[in-house]
């Protein structure tokens, strides 16, 4: 039975312009007014999610057309939003951003779901210049719906009418504006957004009630109201009908914390998943069928980390003995020699190591002097499998002689959305997988990666 519901991307034409202050106040408004709120996030991006998700009371959902097909991403979409009262999508970067032009764009998951687009401008130090702007923006691709725009970070009530103005010549509907607010402004944080002034109740209350004087969110409901898809049954492949596997998942509030839902639903499907704190001094079941160690930040909880040794121990007892393990970025790190966190070259003593499980004999450094951000999409073949995923880190293999010859070959060549070489490596030890790059797995078989 076909169902009618409201359901819009939020875009902007650059970053920073406010559309995840936006995008979280109008979440939190439509779940004050009794609504079930089912929010997404173009891109692979774990740290929105979060907010999200806390935010709506419902897991968040990254869709993105790097990583998945498009008839994937409408799957999930679909298969996501069935049982909302509204669907949130939360762009990415400018509009048209992508990793090729606009290819990968929230331009390109607007059109690609059928969804029209709520765009977010920033008006500061400006009043009819906004008009060329917008006129671009709905022009450019005249197949993509803009269902209205909200002003961010205006002056006064007049700055507000010259906007309107705007508007009404470019015959665009005007939903309402955000006024300049200090206590709005995000700072920007390790990776991310430093939302630390929201976890509380006052900003995110301070920025519902905004939204609810200044935006028409009854108006806006109405014009994004349009038929949901239908979400199709899950391809079925033999490893999932058993649904007997035994999988443990690291996972806690910061070093083992980006993880997609989709993946944990897949692993739920796949059989038992439980959870576990590796800074917690407990052991792993040796009966486990797959440990999956996610990203997150370890080597800010490296001491915490080495001090639970019965897990560590656990662990490597586990790999030893021919466990099958899954190490994405920061779970690679944590298979690590360790983490030294003051020198940039190790010395053959490995001066100021915080040792961690030593499954690969390198070390990694997080010397903050010399800190630089890894990031961009990357792709690998690997048993037969097409992978797709992600790199961002500020981590790097240590350097030195003696450090680099501990680092194994790559089990393959990884490249870049447009296809060029880089030098991230992928290992393998025994049945461990573990790189940098954090995997998409929602269109292959994990199990068949061993």
């Amino acid at each position: 039975m076909e169902r009618n519901i409201p359901q819009f991307l939020i875009a902007a034409p650059a970053s920073g312009s406010g559309k995840t202050t936006v995008s979280r106040g109008l979440m939190a408004l439509f779940v004050k007014k009794g609504l079930k709120v089912q929010p997404f996030k173009c891109g692979p991006d774990y740290i929105d999610t979060k907010y999200h998700t806390a935010v709506c009371g419902r897991p968040s959902i990254n869709l993105d057309t790097f990583m998945a097909s498009g008839g994937h991403v409408s799957e999930l979409y679909a298969r996501y939003s069935s049982d909302a009262d509204v669907s949130v999508v939360e762009g990415m970067m400018g509009m048209f951003d992508g990793y090729d032009r606009d290819r990968g764009s929230s331009a390109e998951v607007a059109q690609l779901l059928g969804i029209p687009v709520v765009l977010v401008v920033d008006a500061k130090s400006a009043a009819y210049s906004m008009a060329p702007l917008l006129s671009g923006f709905i022009n450019f691709r005249p197949e993509i719906r803009i269902a209205g725009v909200i002003f961010n970070r205006v002056g006064s009530p007049r700055h507000y009418e010259m906007l309107r103005e705007v508007c009404e010549d470019l015959k665009v509907t005007c939903l309402g504006y955000l006024p300049k607010q200090t206590e709005l402004i995000q700072e920007s944080r390790y990776l991310g957004l430093d939302f630390s002034l929201s976890r509380g109740t006052d900003a995110l209350d301070l920025l519902t009630g905004l939204l609810e004087k200044n935006i028409d969110w009854q108006l806006l409901l109405q014009r994004t109201t349009l038929p949901l898809p239908e979400a199709q049954e899950m391809r079925q492949d033999t490893a999932i009908k058993t649904g007997k596997l035994r999988i443990s998942v690291a996972r806690n509030q910061d070093s083992f914390s980006f993880l997609y839902e989709e993946h944990l639903d897949i692993l739920r499907r796949l059989g038992t998943v439980s959870f576990f704190n590796p800074e917690h001094n407990r052991p792993i079941s040796q009966k486990t069928d797959l440990l999956y160690l996610p990203g997150g930040y370890p080597e800010r909880h490296s001491v915490a980390l080495h001090s639970a040794r019965k897990a560590v121990d656990s662990i490597h007892k586990y790999i030893e003995a021919g466990g099958k393990v899954l190490a994405e970025c920061g779970g690679m790190i944590y298979l690590s020699r360790g983490i030294v966190h003051d020198a940039f070259t190790c010395t053959r003593q490995f001066d100021g190591l915080t040792e961690l499980t030593g499954v690969f004999p390198f070390c990694i450094s997080n010397n903050k002097r010399f800190r630089k951000l890894t990031l961009g999409y990357r792709r690998f073949d690997y048993n037969g499998q097409h992978l797709r995923g992600h790199e961002f880190h500020y981590t790097t293999f240590m350097e030195g002689e003696e450090n680099m010859k501990c680092i194994p070959p790559s089990i393959a060549q990884v490249y870049d959305a447009k296809g060029q070489t880089v030098t991230t490596p992928v290992f393998r030890y025994k049945n461990v997988i573990a790189s940098y790059t954090h995997l998409y797995w929602g269109e292959i078989d994990v199990m068949a990666l061993f």
